[in-house]
């Protein structure tokens, strides 16, 4: 009797890590890697407007956040939102390894990025 071996696949998805969370105190934003693989970071994006139920509104043509017209500007504000809708905790900034915290305000303009405060 031969058996078939079959090859696991696993399919790799941007939702945060199980584990502990640490939430960052301070007024904190979540924004992409510059840098990154842009299907990495597509990926993610997609995955923030999808299964992650971020708002991508603004980031749409004709929104504040449209311009400048980039993949690393919209996964910013959609990785940011994402993040504040979930508590700001650490690994709700990870998508993937695409993006990070920082302390710096990402707002511009008539973008404006949601804050903790």
């Amino acid at each position: 009797m031969q058996q078939k071996s079959e090859s696991i696949n696993p399919i790799q998805t941007y939702s945060p890590p199980e584990g502990n969370t640490t939430f960052v105190q301070g007024t904190t934003w979540c924004i992409a890697l510059p840098g990154v693989s842009q299907a990495d970071l597509q990926s993610a994006l997609d995955w923030a407007c999808g299964l992650g139920d971020t708002d991508c509104t603004p980031v749409r043509q004709g929104g504040p956040c449209f311009e400048p017209d980039s993949l690393v500007s919209h996964a910013s504000y959609a990785f940011n939102s994402y993040y504040q809708q979930n508590g700001n905790s650490d690994i709700a900034c990870n998508f993937g390894g695409t993006a990070a915290i920082t302390s710096r305000n990402p707002s511009y303009g008539s973008c404006v990025y949601l804050s903790s405060e």
